[in-house]
């Protein structure tokens, strides 16, 4: 479709994700919805992106509603609203055809992210064999997003460099969504667990290198490539089994118990958004699981 509209099109349609796009997570989302989109619009007897229409636009958005919940559908949405308005700009189409369809309603007042409680936190820690590289890697990454409230994405772009000390003190240097800086101290622990993991793979020589990386297959120890997302939610998946936890924990989960540990030891919600880098306390708001207590102690006053 994108071909048929001849050569400009094709052109503009390629620097949307080469050129506009920069995040390589938000590139990926955009590129699969349009990529579903335009196969469903050649399903539907379409031959150019120039003939697309809001009832097309609007009939695929109540497809996708059917198949994925309602913050996947305004997410593809929005990635064909970015990509449409591009085209316009770019006098590719007269008219932006996705910019009247509506997506579907979606209100949140609690995350879905599944956390841990102090005690099942400290249960997968203490249960972590720290005498392999394996073993170092992964209590230093899960003890740096209970304790920096880092984003898994943000832990795994570090470099060894990005563990630095200053006034006497461990920090660590967090790159942001958006290109964001973010640097914070270093909680005792966790200023011991990444001394301990640098130490003992010998990583400090290699200033420029990931600091979370892979095992290489067969010998146990470090290899040169970083730790992806896939790699990091495997390894809390396995570490979870093997400390007894039931709960379906991911990768944002230990970044949420630590905030909600955080706020019920005393801490404010103004201060827990400076450390997690929340623009505003309502996302800060999402990651607090306290009211979870209150309910979970109200259903036990019913007795039957």
């Amino acid at each position: 479709m994108v071909a048929a509209a001849g050569v400009p099109a094709q052109l503009r349609f390629l620097e949307f994700f080469a050129a506009r796009i920069r995040n390589p997570h938000t590139r990926r989302a955009y590129g699969r919805a349009a990529e579903d989109f335009l196969t469903w619009c050649g399903t539907v007897g379409l031959i150019s992106i120039g003939q697309v229409q809001p009832l097309h636009v609007a009939a695929w958005v109540e497809l996708q509603t059917r198949h994925f919940a309602a913050p996947t559908v305004k997410q593809r949405l929005a990635g064909l609203k970015h990509l449409f308005d591009w085209l316009v700009t770019g006098q590719i189409i007269p008219t932006n055809p996705a910019t009247s369809v509506r997506g579907p309603v979606h209100r949140v007042k609690r995350g879905k992210t599944p956390v841990l409680d102090a005690a099942e936190a400290r249960q997968i820690l203490d249960s972590i064999d720290v005498t392999t590289p394996a073993g170092l890697r992964d209590r230093a990454l899960i003890g740096l997003m209970i304790y920096s409230f880092a984003r898994i994405g943000a832990a795994l772009a570090m470099r060894v460099e990005d563990v630095y000390v200053q006034n006497r003190r461990l920090w660590v240097r967090l790159h942001e969504k958006g290109g964001k800086r973010h640097d914070m101290p270093c909680h005792h622990n966790l200023d011991a667990w990444l001394h301990d993991y640098i130490e003992g793979c010998a990583l400090s020589g290699d200033r420029r290198g990931a600091l979370f990386r892979t095992i290489a297959r067969g010998t146990g120890r470090l290899s040169d490539r970083a730790m992806q997302q896939a790699d990091a939610y495997a390894m809390i998946r396995r570490r979870a089994a093997a400390a007894g936890i039931a709960t379906l924990i991911g990768n944002h989960s230990f970044r949420a118990t630590g905030i909600t540990v955080y706020l019920k030891n005393g801490g404010t919600l103004e201060k827990a958004a400076t450390m997690a880098n929340h623009a505003s306390t309502r996302t800060t708001q999402l990651y607090d699981r306290r009211p979870d207590d209150v309910t979970l102690d109200e259903v036990e006053r019913i007795l039957v």
